[in-house]
Formats: structure tokens, C-alpha cells, sequence
């Protein structure tokens, strides 16, 4: 029965996807900001749903907030989505290979995703530089400190580098805590995108998961003026590590 229920979700999932390419290639180069994100939010919405995802939002979801940095926790490839869904104004740093991925590459291009090859630090040099300049023009840009996926009920070690670039411009850092679940789990497995597991094989275990949901915490701003990167990196992490001990 499961089976079906996946094979029913990924026929509904080809044309939201052929949807989003062509919103993408014909419509975003004429739409406002403002039209652009509400296509963002609608199109990650949806997908969720296809997914059978229940999305719940907790905390005060900013509307006026200038330039930012996003900082989450990292579980899944539809983090992505998921934060879209809450925040359709920001851009992803996300690793290079992501823009090769078939079909997905296209759209987290289009969305304006910054890409950065993680080995290199000359390369993560520039990607700071750039989110800078994003973050001082107004934009708000999220970043995954874990730097890769994690299992879910324990956070990894926060790398410090890409928040040097909301030190450098004073930008408030927002922290976004994402704890995906299932019925009998806290914390989902079915979610987990770690270790060897292919994207077709995560993919297959999301859309046969039965009762699949994310909470999307959005916790309290904090200011990164005065901070020394580390630092903050060490005061982000703790706090998402106390959300996500809460009950």
C-alpha cells in the first residue's frame, strides 16, 4: 500500500516540478521581488503537500526585517523547502554539486542560490564576500553551518566562516530550527538524508513515509555587531541546541 502512495506522490510530483521550471525560465525575469517570493512559497508549499508533509511554524515570522543571515539546522534536502515555505525572501548557500543535480539543480538555481565548493577555502572566501554584498543590499540569505546533514536529534559542530560575512556588514542573524517527524518518531528517520544514501533512495523513503511532518522554529533575531565570528557561531548553536531539547 505504501507503494502506491509513492508511486501516486511522484506522478503528482512531475508536473509541480515542470511547473516550477517553467515559472523559472519564463517568469522570473519579470516578476518583482515581491511576486518572485510569493512564487517561491506557493511552489514549496505545494510540495510539501504532494509529499504528504504537514508544515507547523512556531515563533514570530519576521515581515520587516532587513538584510539577514538565516542560520539552520540541516536533515534533509527539502530543508530547502521547508524554510521556503516560512521564508520565500531568502537565498541558500548551498554546495556546488547541488547545482548539477538533475532537474533540482535548475530550480535552487533560479531561486538565486549562492554555490560554493566546501574544500576550497579561496572559494569560501568568495562566497563570503558575496553573501556580504547580498546582505548589505538587503537580501536575506540562509546558510547551513552543520556544513552537512545530520540525523536529526543532536546537532553537529557549527563552522564559523560563512557568518563572517553578517559580522562584516553588522547584519542580525535569524535562527531557524527544523526537527522533522513522523508518527512514533521525534525526530523522523524516514527524513534523514546522511551517509551513503542516494537521492533516489531518500526521495523514495519520503514519499512512502506515512505522516511526515516538519516544525519550523523561528527563534529571535540576534545581533552580530561587535561579534567576533566564533563566538556567534557558538552562541547560535547553543541556542538551537536548547530548541531542540525542548519538548
Amino acid at each position: 500500500m505504501r507503494a502506491l502512495v509513492g508511486v501516486w506522490r511522484l506522478a503528482r510530483l512531475l508536473p509541480h516540478i515542470a511547473g516550477g521550471l517553467w515559472i523559472v525560465a519564463r517568469r522570473f525575469k519579470r516578476c518583482s521581488p515581491t511576486e518572485r517570493h510569493g512564487h517561491i512559497q506557493a511552489w514549496s508549499r505545494r510540495l510539501l503537500e504532494i509529499f504528504g508533509v504537514e508544515l507547523q511554524v512556531q515563533g514570530e515570522v519576521p515581515v520587516s526585517l532587513a538584510g539577514h543571515l538565516v542560520v539552520a539546522n540541516h536533515v534533509s534536502w527539502l530543508d530547502i523547502a521547508a524554510i521556503h515555505a516560512v521564508l520565500p525572501q531568502v537565498r541558500f548557500v548551498s554546495k556546488a554539486d547541488v547545482k548539477h543535480w538533475p532537474v533540482v539543480g535548475l530550480l535552487v538555481d533560479g531561486a538565486g542560490t549562492l554555490f560554493i565548493e566546501r574544500t576550497s577555502k579561496r572559494d569560501a572566501m568568495r562566497v563570503v564576500h558575496q553573501t556580504a554584498a547580498a546582505l548589505k543590499a538587503g537580501d536575506a540569505v540562509a546558510v547551513f553551518p552543520e556544513g552537512t546533514t545530520g540525523r536529526g536529534p543532536e546537532l553537529l559542530p557549527f563552522h564559523a566562516n560563512l557568518l563572517q560575512a553578517a559580522v562584516s556588514v553588522e547584519a542580525p542573524v535569524l535562527p531557524v530550527l527544523l526537527r522533522w517527524h513522523e508518527p512514533g518518531q521525534r525526530f523522523s528517520t524516514a527524513a534523514q538524508f546522511v551517509g551513503d544514501t542516494t537521492l533516489a533512495q531518500s526521495l523514495w523513503r519520503v514519499v512512502t513515509a506515512r505522516g511526515l511532518g516538519v516544525v519550523a522554529s523561528v527563534l529571535p533575531a540576534e545581533a552580530s555587531a561587535g561579534q567576533e565570528r566564533r563566538a556567534l557561531a557558538q552562541a547560535l548553536e547553543l541556542r538551537l541546541r536548547e530548541a531542540l531539547a525542548s519538548p
